[in-house]
């Protein structure tokens, strides 16, 4: 998300936590306190100062960059031969600070639908051999390419371990991931858990509100895009069991120098409707349980983008689901309505528990799962559709406050009365995690 640029500024809180608490291989990245910086620092050269915002090139800026965080992300949908669905969320997180080595984090999950199980597992790697983005005769990225095997000097158990990799670029990508036997009991598929997909967009990339950069003032910045539709063909693997796989998937990318954002938690949706309408829906929430920051993105089917004010629609909680594990309150059911569309849309999760215990590797507890989706679309046809959901913030572990969530038949949006001026930030800073260390006010800048 974006602070929007056609409202003045608001206050935003955020909470900041530092990445990087050293070069163990078994530390969290994402919520740890600052290393100790050395009585005399070693000479480094002067950082090369950014003007931002530069323009958002691809395939260029499909690769890795030189900034504080970033972070490449799938979710999708996939189907078996005999009918059978799975959900899945593949990602990898950079994190720079400084002198210290580059540090990566990937989350891997399944959402077996039909057995109502939830799988995951996590990985944590340092050093820049995780990086092999191929380069052009220019020395800029072409692309991206992530191997990440989690290895840690410390622990023998995590050595000769296959890379989880991640490839792409211009909208061709591969996925592939396989866990050791270990990780595979541990994550309740024993036998083995895994996938391997390539991915091909149809529509082209959508830059979040207009142009893809994120001002965060005092907190510095980001660019943001996502490819919101993307065929999915290949192989997953369950219970030690491969098989032949074909769905659709979402992807997020997002870099700049920020470490993280949303003192309350946040909410984001990604819902592709099966007349071809994608829609991308962030709620941000303030330490107080308020929402001031409320941002969409519309993606029409033949791929042109409209960015959604908080006035454009309203998203309000139908059901709540209480995790036995971590005892977080998660909404569990929501109606979006888009007036201005014509649109209704119902989603409900397909498996209540799709809780990730990432503490091991991000410092964080958060929800994210696959939907059931109705929608009604102008005329009052009715159609399905696919959807993902991530939600954060809701227990006493995570960055927020405990149990900050919307009270059942709350509206968020256009007529929730919160701060309708309220600026908004990207969604996808959910994703990176991270502790309530302090708070910054920022002011929105007018708008360019």
């Amino acid at each position: 998300m974006r602070p929007r640029s056609a409202v003045p500024g608001a206050l935003l809180t955020i909470a900041l936590a530092c990445i990087v608490a050293g070069c163990s291989g078994g530390s969290p990245i994402l919520a740890n306190p600052a290393a100790p910086r050395p009585s005399v620092p070693a000479r480094t050269d002067a950082p090369v100062a950014i003007a931002d915002p530069l323009p958002v090139v691809l395939p260029r800026d499909d690769g890795p960059h030189d900034r504080l965080t970033e972070w490449w992300y799938y979710t999708g949908h996939l189907r078996a031969a005999n009918g059978d669905r799975y959900g899945f969320e593949d990602v990898i997180f950079r994190a720079e600070r400084g002198a210290f080595p580059t540090s990566w984090v990937s989350h891997l999950a399944v959402t077996d639908e039909h057995g109502q199980r939830f799988l995951y597992s996590q990985r944590l790697e340092v050093g820049p051999q995780v990086d092999r983005s191929p380069l052009g005769p220019d020395g800029q990225p072409t692309g991206f390419d992530l191997a990440l095997t989690g290895a840690d000097p410390s622990d023998a158990t995590t050595l000769g371990r296959s890379a989880w990799t991640m490839a792409g670029s211009n909208g061709s990508d591969h996925l592939s991931a396989a866990l050791t036997a270990a990780e595979a009991t541990a994550a309740g598929s024993p036998g083995g858990l895994g996938l391997d997909l390539a991915m091909t967009a149809t529509k082209p990339p959508a830059l979040h509100d207009h142009d893809g950069w994120i001002d965060f003032g005092a907190a510095g910045g980001s660019y943001y895009y996502s490819r919101t539709a993307l065929t999915a063909t290949g192989m997953l693997t369950v219970d030690g069991a491969p098989m032949a796989v074909e769905g659709t998937a979402w992807f997020d990318h997002q870099w700049g120098d920020f470490i993280s954002i949303g003192g309350g938690g946040w909410d984001w949706f990604a819902v592709n409707l099966a007349d071809g309408t994608d829609l991308a829906l962030s709620l941000v929430r303030d330490v107080d349980g308020s929402y001031p920051l409320v941002y969409g993105t519309l993606v029409a089917r033949d791929g042109s983008v409209r960015h959604l004010d908080r006035s454009a629609f309203t998203v309000t909680v139908t059901d709540h689901w209480r995790s036995p594990i971590s005892g977080a309150d998660y909404p569990a059911g929501w109606t979006i309505a888009l007036p201005g569309e014509g649109l209704t849309i119902g989603l409900r999760p397909s498996v209540a528990a799709q809780e990730l215990d990432t503490r091991g590797t991000t410092g964080v507890i958060y929800w994210e799962g696959s939907q059931v989706v109705t929608a009604t679309g102008p005329g009052g046809a009715r159609m399905g559709g696919e959807a993902y959901v991530e939600l954060t913030g809701y227990g006493a572990a995570d960055a927020g406050t405990a149990e900050a969530g919307t009270p059942d038949g709350a509206g968020v949006g256009g007529t929730s009365g919160a701060n309708p001026a309220a600026a908004t930030i990207p969604a996808a800073v959910a994703r990176s995690g991270g502790s309530l260390a302090s708070s910054v006010d920022i002011r929105k800048p007018a708008a360019r």
